[in-house]
């Protein structure tokens, strides 16, 4: 797996890329050689968070971020969280990579305590239809806001793309914007 570096606020040391590359490279057995992921350093107040985006073929993401005092424990917990995220979505991934070298899932291990909290049983029970406008994402904020939830879907004004904003646990928002694939 090859690692690429951001940092925001701390400086990039031999010593937190090595950290780094050890516990991440533990995952190495999921995935090709070439497989890229983004591992983002920052510091936020008293505590150090570390961010892996991983793409994968096809467009899947795997990403995975966490907050600790100690930067080595939060590298810890990303590594984790991304073992975590590829076992629970084994089967789902299995069935649209079945045919691509893109991740081998023999080498996911199976865990007998969780295996029946890894698949989610649950069907959708309520369908809600609803009427976008065109707007701006700044009136987009506002109508969320508005209404108090977390997301809000909303057709584009410029683009005349569906897109959606978010509020992230930081307090500030996201955008999702539809990218197609080529």
């Amino acid at each position: 797996m090859k690692l690429n570096y951001v940092t925001k606020d701390i400086k990039l040391t031999d010593d937190l890329k090595q950290m780094a590359e050890s516990k991440l490279h533990k995952l190495d057995k999921y995935f090709h050689d070439e497989q890229q992921a983004r591992v983002v350093f920052k510091k936020e107040k008293d505590k150090a968070r570390v961010e892996v985006t991983m793409i994968l073929d096809k467009g899947v993401v795997l990403r995975a971020e966490e907050s600790n005092e100690d930067i080595k424990t939060a590298i810890d917990k990303v590594e984790d969280a991304l073992a975590r995220q590829i076992r629970k979505h084994k089967t789902k991934l299995q069935k649209r990579f079945t045919e691509s070298n893109s991740i081998r899932f023999e080498a996911v291990e199976e865990n007998e305590e969780n295996n029946d909290k890894e698949i989610p049983t649950g069907a959708i029970v309520k369908t809600k239809e609803f009427g976008i406008k065109p707007m701006d994402k700044e009136e987009a904020i506002m109508q969320m806001e508005l209404i108090d939830h977390d997301f809000f879907v909303f057709l584009d004004s410029k683009t005349n793309n569906v897109n959606v904003v978010y509020k992230r646990k930081d307090g500030n928002y996201g955008l999702l914007v539809p990218g197609f694939e080529k």
